[in-house]
């Protein structure tokens, strides 16, 4: 059944579930909303399942299942093109935990592109540009590994 959504409300419909299947700790949503797709992030182009895999030996889950995170995206851009759109967003990651005060953990960009495929939207490509860091010890298995130049 065709995407009954105008192009950019389907676009930000995929920009959302990304967040919250991350959120949820929902890794196998991830690898399927990046089944078709490249997923760009540290130097790394990954694809479906290799994204849920990496998502489960970076980031700690905890008793609830969860990260713990809000990913918030915002001044998001959207350019339809026919069969093909673009989009550009912020984010920020916001995290709490029983050790670690409700606080931003990270920010960055994102650089999507979307393809219309039988009539349904889905991801093309995702660019994850880390542009700030704070604390990120109650996130990520091994902070020391981020770049040098984002470690906190």
């Amino acid at each position: 059944m065709p995407d009954a959504l105008p192009a950019d409300q389907a676009v930000r419909n995929l920009i959302f579930a990304y967040a919250e299947a991350v959120d949820r700790g929902d890794f196998a949503a991830v690898a399927r909303l990046f089944a078709h797709a490249d997923f760009v992030s540290s130097g790394a182009t990954l694809t479906g399942d290799a994204v849920a895999r990496m998502f489960e030996k970076t980031i700690i889950l905890y008793d609830d299942g969860t990260p713990r995170t809000k990913h918030v995206t915002t001044n998001v851009a959207v350019e339809p093109d026919g069969a093909a759109a673009t989009a550009a967003s912020y984010f920020t990651v916001l995290q709490a935990t029983p050790d670690l005060p409700f606080q931003p953990i990270c920010a960055g960009r994102y650089d999507d592109r979307f393809e219309l495929h039988d009539g349904r939207w889905r991801f093309a490509e995702r660019r994850i540009t880390l542009e700030l860091v704070g604390n990120v010890a109650h996130h990520l298995r091994r902070p020391d590994k981020l770049p040098t130049d984002l470690r906190p």
